[in-house]
């Protein structure tokens, strides 16, 4: 089985988000990043299949601006075999992404493509099922555990009443949760050893995709900030906040 896994590069989770002044988006200059949470645990999963035999080839593919080699390093120091920077600057909007995804595909013919179930950033949660839909393969989204039958694949997904297991034939496309694994961390000799893995800088015009911007970003501005909380002397107290609180909002 060969498997091609779609990561991005994001602003690190641990890192507090701040907006431009001038509302454009999210400030990434000399903000430290990293690859998307969910996409990590889709390389893991990947990892672990190879591990277990069942894969012969991981190829990591990410799309983006040149600084998204570091996130490809990192995969490959998890144990990817080799890596694919499409390189494009500016902001790529999900269809997009799906359609770099499919011409990729075709080239590199993968039996399975693994994704996080979304992206941090923008959490759009699009890019699977598109991809899906324009390769016209299966698909199984939310992955929490992947097992290998004999005739394709066994994937458990989470839902709202629970967990549900789908089967789906190869070639296919699986989104990864959360709960599917526990990515490892790369010791510094994987990290040396993956500089020498191949690793292809390809630029977005290659493959023709149209990267005119179909949505308008009108403005992006923080949440408001909590209001903060006061401590009570007892129930009686804490009755009459609450009453005081709803008669204002009636009020309103």
């Amino acid at each position: 089985m060969k498997i091609l896994v779609a990561i991005k590069r994001v602003v690190d989770h641990a890192v507090r988000v701040r907006v431009r002044p001038d509302g454009t988006g999210v400030e990434t200059e000399n903000v430290r990043m990293s690859m998307n949470p969910f996409d990590k645990h889709a390389v893991e999963a990947a990892v672990q299949l190879s591990e277990a035999g069942h894969a012969s080839e991981i190829v990591v593919v990410s799309i983006g601006p040149k600084q998204s080699n570091d996130v490809i390093l990192t995969a490959l120091a998890m144990g990817a075999h080799r890596g694919i920077l499409i390189e494009a600057d500016g902001r790529v909007e999900t269809l997009a992404v799906a359609k770099f995804l499919k011409a990729v595909v075709a080239e590199e013919k993968p039996d399975l493509v693994l994704l996080g179930k979304q992206a941090v950033d923008d959490d759009s949660n699009q890019v699977g099922q598109m991809l899906a839909g324009l390769l016209d393969w299966p698909q199984a989204t939310f992955a929490s555990e992947i097992k290998v039958t004999g005739d394709g694949l066994e994937v458990t997904r989470e839902v709202d009443y629970g967990r549900a297991t789908v089967g789906v034939s190869l070639p296919a496309i699986v989104t990864a949760d959360l709960r599917l694994n526990t990515p490892r961390n790369a010791a510094l000799p994987m990290v040396m050893k993956a500089r020498s893995k191949p690793l292809a800088v390809r630029p977005a015009a290659e493959f023709g995709v149209d990267l005119t911007p179909r949505l308008k970003l009108e403005k992006v501005t923080p949440p408001a900030e909590r209001v903060a909380g006061r401590r009570v002397a007892d129930a009686a107290e804490l009755t009459a906040a609450i009453q005081s609180e709803l008669s204002e909002l009636e009020a309103l």
